[in-house]
């Protein structure tokens, strides 16, 4: 499959998918996972304020998903997922907004999978094929409310708080996701730097795992784990999430 770049924008009448080709963007009409029409003219995409690249029906993520990021707890026998409401979904370019009750936010740049096709009880290849396309992510995480003194029975706020999902800039259908790099900058320097191949739990796997029991439609994310060690966030501060072959999600840092 050829690699194709696409970006949901702003209009005056609401939000719109698009095709990218080389600097313009073609607008698409009918359903971005079925059937639909791209339009021959384009505009600028330095023109559009870009949103989240889809418009999200369920939000997942895997805990614990890279080696590097375990410490010293045991390798996890089966995904370890979580919820994250899409109202934490912010786009390229939006603020990370830090809530004031909230002590020590941490930036997790991750591969982002999108799903593409209706999915239950699948096996690996029928969910290799249900990856629609991939995308960057930050799972922004409250350390205090996840680990802390003021751990919460579960993770509502310290990974669901509003803003705490950046997602973008672009989606990318038809990339070999399986050996990219992935790198996390605070203020140009790198926090986090690996590839996707060193993932514990493979993206098939992950998909597979989650729609033995979730219903997965199109349009559902999953977050699917950071690497390494993660730095805590201060107003001011620039986060930028950079994945090989899908661009860089940049987002600016700042309280409430």
């Amino acid at each position: 499959m050829a690699i194709k770049i696409y970006v949901r924008f702003e209009t005056k009448t609401g939000p719109a998918m698009g095709l990218l080709k080389k600097d313009l963007v073609h607008r698409i009409k009918g359903d971005l996972f079925g059937r639909h029409t791209v339009s021959e003219r384009g505009v600028k995409l330095t023109s559009l304020t870009l949103l989240e690249p889809v418009a999200a029906n369920k939000v997942f993520a895997v805990g614990q998903n890279y080696l590097s990021h375990l410490g010293d707890r045991p390798v996890p026998s089966k995904p370890e997922m979580f919820y994250k409401p899409r109202t934490a979904l912010v786009a390229h370019g939006s603020a990370i907004v830090l809530p004031r009750e909230a002590e020590d936010v941490h930036s997790e740049g991750e591969l982002v999978l999108i799903i593409g096709q209706r999915l239950k009880r699948a096996d690996k290849a029928a969910a290799a094929k249900a990856i629609w396309g991939v995308t960057c992510g930050n799972d922004v995480s409250d350390r205090n409310w996840q680990k802390g003194p003021g751990k919460d029975v579960q993770w509502w706020r310290a990974k669901g708080s509003d803003t705490f999902g950046p997602l973008g800039p672009v989606a990318v259908r038809g990339l070999d996701h399986s050996n990219l790099l992935l790198t996390t900058r605070i203020n140009g320097e790198v926090v986090q730097q690996q590839r996707t191949s060193d993932l514990i739990f493979d993206t098939a796997t992950i998909v597979s795992f989650v729609s033995q029991f979730v219903t997965l439609e199109p349009g559902d994310l999953i977050y699917t784990g950071t690497p390494g060690n993660t730095r805590k966030m201060a107003p001011g501060d620039v986060v930028e999430v950079e994945i090989e072959g899908i661009g860089t999600l940049r987002n600016p840092v700042r309280a409430e």
